[in-house]
């Protein structure tokens, strides 16, 4: 839809028009794929994945990540202290299928690393950052988690490239 049409449109569908080809829009930019985990205020590992993230700060190490108002995890990641993201490759579109299951579901049978206390880390993910709660910030729709880096597992060089670009997976990776 061009901008010319947008502008022509009454106001009411003016503003559908435009969240629709914001929409679109936006499915033409390549965005890494992640799975978000923490555990929940009674223990239980939650998680949900995220395509809206994004490194913020070296110094200190700042990773942000958006989150869905209407999640059903959204409150247990804002509320957590700690939590994991971990930054998919190709092959490890499994990992994303597993969380589109209900959420109480998500974690049945799946490996996770032992060494990894204070958010679930996923066995299976080549790269996964650990972050303390930095900051919870308005995003519209959405809230911002930002999380100060605490620790990167995983070998940058050959983990991550998994990416979302026009509704479906992509790979993002050098030889």
């Amino acid at each position: 839809m061009s901008s010319a049409l947008l502008a022509s449109q009454p106001a009411t569908g003016a503003a559908e028009g435009l969240a629709e080809a914001f929409r679109a829009a936006m499915s033409a930019l390549a965005a890494p794929v992640t799975i978000v985990t923490c555990y929940d205020d009674r223990g239980r590992p939650r998680g949900l994945t995220a395509s809206a993230v994004s490194s913020l700060s070296l110094s200190p190490p700042l990773f942000l990540v958006c989150l869905d108002r209407d999640s059903r995890t959204h409150d247990a990641l804002t509320d957590a202290e700690d939590f994991a993201v971990h930054l998919l490759g190709p092959g490890e579109e499994h990992l994303v299928d597993r969380f589109m299951r209900p959420a109480e579901r998500r974690f049945e049978d799946l490996p996770l690393a032992a060494e990894a206390p204070r958010a679930p880390v996923l066995r299976d993910a080549s790269l996964t950052l650990t972050c303390v709660r930095h900051a919870v910030l308005d995003g519209g729709d959405h809230t911002i988690l930002v999380g100060r880096v605490t620790g990167v597992g995983g070998e940058p060089a050959r983990s991550g490239g998994l990416v979302w670009h026009r509704r479906g997976f992509a790979h993002a990776r050098r030889p």
